[in-house]
């Protein structure tokens, strides 16, 4: 009896150490997937920065698009702004001359109404960006003025200041449409120095 026992039980064992080799080539088999899928999730996260990289890549070409064309467009408007108060600006001397230069024979009320339309002229256009040029008394400045005649500066005038102001200048927010056109007081040390250099070398060796 005890002998037909041991039999019985080594058989199981046997068959059990049979089965090892097959088992262990499953667990290879296994391992080699999980290989696989764990090179297959890299690639996977390699592609997906990729494509994140040209999408952000993407987004900053049309922000800067974007921001091209609004400047762009900006730009245009100044221009046409520009072109369109510069063609007005005749029109404004002209207001600025008639009133300067009333005529006696003509009725006051008539220039009280010339004075309201050009004041509602003057606002509109400094809605618009619009501003004159700063010039009676003040120094000389080649960015905003234009000289066209110049005086001997007596006692209360300053050297290169200006004195007269033929022609108003304007201004477009910061962008010159035109300069003032002045007449400017010269002390006559500042003119002997500028003529003295003007001259040719020659003259001065002389």
């Amino acid at each position: 009896m005890d002998l037909g026992k041991e039999k019985e039980t080594e058989a199981p064992l046997a068959a059990s150490a049979e089965a090892k080799p097959g088992e262990e080539g499953e667990l290879h088999e296994g391992s080699g997937q999980t290989e696989e899928k764990q090179t297959a999730y890299q690639k996977l996260l390699a592609e997906k920065q990729e494509l994140y990289d040209r999408l952000l890549r993407k987004q900053a070409e049309m922000d800067n698009f974007r921001k091209r064309v609004q400047k762009e467009k900006e730009e245009f408007l100044q221009q046409a702004n520009a072109d369109l108060i510069r063609s007005l600006l005749p029109a404004l001397d002209a207001f600025e001359r008639a009133l300067k230069r009333r005529d006696a024979g003509v009725p006051e009320q008539f220039y009280e109404g010339m004075e309201l339309v050009h004041k509602q002229f003057l606002d509109a256009l400094a809605r618009a960006g619009l501003n004159s040029v700063e010039a009676q008394g003040k120094i000389f400045d080649p960015e905003l003025h234009q000289a066209v005649e110049t005086v001997e500066a007596k006692k209360h005038h300053r050297d290169r200041e200006v004195v007269e102001e033929f022609q108003r200048g304007y201004k477009l927010k910061h962008r010159l449409l035109r300069p003032a056109v002045v007449k400017v007081a010269v002390h006559q040390q500042s003119q002997a120095q500028e003529s003295s250099s003007h001259q040719p070398a020659e003259s001065k060796q002389a």
